[in-house]
């Protein structure tokens, strides 16, 4: 009789054991297994890869400069001295268990930062993430990225500034092709030729606006196209389906509902107003009344609506030369890197990496070469047609020298007649009789006239 007591006092005090655990919170824990850094001109990411939601809080200390990130019941399953830190304000970074249970990651910096956080959620690429922005206060190493760019030629002729936008990079990768090629190194690639090309015509500077693999934020990519004064923003891009059929490039514009609220995002910002235009509308919006500055931009972003459209007309012309098209015409969407009130703007598509045989040309120099070229002329021919005020474009066709039956190239180091026959799709026979040149040979710094495809 007292040992079958004893078992059921053993059975309902195991069972209140039981109800009273059941009531706590489940305290299943998580794991960092990994860490990446994408260090940008203004920012730098860390990127912590968690085997699930982490509950966190950070705070930064200064003399020295440290960010210490408290990470709720987490262990360590990484190597954080194993992480290339250079190019990046961090300088070490330190770990160590804290309340027996929770993780404590110090990051010793070289100077003063503002610290941003959020998570991710799991993508086809990667887990569970902890994003941590490591903003520059000061701006130093964004001002020297972006200074403006004014390019004249000897008799005080400007040029037309084009920025090229690689779209994604960093922990973004894009689109990723059944293959595993990735729509952030493609597009980089291909911006990277792009700019070359444009640099190497005479009248024309490209600048980019992100030149390694790291993200910038869709916004702040039309802020620097507005920092270099640009006359063209172009962003590339590798289209994606959840099917492998579709292919083919396209060109896109803004739609006019993209540029309503974009006015209206723009008035309702104060700080807009006393530095909108960066590009070729010189209009201000400081000191203007609402229904002024309303009229001012919807004025301005008409204008620039059209430009587009007309460069997006030339540019989808050329590459229907070298490619196939998705569409017949300019398409129009509300892309937020297209809502540049006073820069005309284009967004190309250059083909669909979801295709497999549009994936294995795209992850081709040769293939990206032909796109970049037909880009290059699309742009060449419509600022010839249309050349800003006080370039040397509008100057030549002021003069007669302009128009859209040649192009000039400007020989660069390492260039072979050859080859500048080969970017420009014609031959070394024609290019030699159209420049009245008795052999192939050419000289760093010599002009050489193209005829027109």
């Amino acid at each position: 009789m007292t040992k079958l007591k004893l078992m059921m006092k053993t059975t309902i005090a195991l069972a209140s054991l039981w109800l009273l655990l059941s009531g706590l919170p489940a305290q299943a824990g998580t794991e960092v297994e990994g860490i990446r850094i994408w260090p940008a001109p203004d920012h730098t990411r860390l990127v912590l890869d968690t085997a699930g939601k982490v509950e966190h809080n950070m705070f930064a200390l200064k003399n020295p400069a440290r960010l210490v990130i408290d990470l709720k019941n987490t262990r360590l399953k990484t190597d954080f001295s194993k992480l290339d830190l250079s190019g990046s304000p961090v300088r070490r970074i330190r770990s160590a268990t804290r309340n027996g249970t929770d993780l404590r990651v110090v990051l010793d910096l070289a100077s003063d930062i503002k610290p941003r956080s959020f998570q991710l959620e799991p993508n086809q690429q990667y887990g569970h993430r902890l994003v941590l922005d490591l903003i520059d206060e000061n701006g130093s190493r964004l001002a020297k990225a972006a200074k403006p760019t004014v390019t004249h030629d000897s008799a005080g002729k400007r040029d037309v500034i084009v920025v090229i936008d690689a779209g994604h990079g960093g922990e973004d990768p894009g689109a990723i092709g059944p293959r595993g090629t990735r729509e952030k190194d493609v597009v980089l690639k291909m911006a990277h030729i792009l700019a070359e090309m444009i640099n190497k015509q005479p009248g024309y500077t490209a600048k980019l606006t992100r030149t390694g693999d790291y993200y910038i934020g869709l916004r702040n990519r039309t802020v620097l196209a507005r920092k270099y004064s640009a006359d063209l923003f172009v962003s590339v891009h590798a289209d994606a389906f959840r099917t492998p059929q579709p292919k083919g490039a396209s060109v896109f514009a803004l739609s006019q509902r993209g540029a309503t609220s974009e006015t209206a995002r723009w008035l309702a910002q104060s700080e807009n107003r006393s530095d909108l235009i960066g590009g070729t509308g010189g209009v201000s919006l400081d000191g203007r009344d609402d229904m002024l500055a309303g009229v001012l931009l919807d004025l301005s972003m008409t204008a620039s609506i059209n430009a587009s459209l007309g460069v997006g007309s030339s540019v989808l012309g050329k590459l229907n030369g070298v490619a196939q098209l998705h569409k017949p015409g300019v398409e129009q969407a509300a892309f937020a890197v297209l809502k540049s009130p006073d820069i005309p703007s284009i967004l190309v598509e250059a083909g669909f990496i979801s295709n497999p045989q549009e994936e294995k040309n795209l992850a081709t120099d040769w293939y990206r070469r032909k796109l970049a070229g037909a880009i290059m002329k699309g742009i060449d021919e419509y600022f010839r047609k249309t050349p800003p005020p006080g370039t040397l474009l509008a100057w030549q066709k002021q003069n007669g020298q302009g128009g859209s039956r040649v192009s000039q190239y400007r020989v660069q180091s390492g260039d072979t007649l050859s080859g500048v026959a080969r970017e420009n799709q014609t031959t070394v026979s024609e290019l030699m009789q159209f420049n009245g040149l008795r052999d192939d040979r050419v000289m760093v710094g010599q002009t050489i006239r193209i005829p027109s495809s």
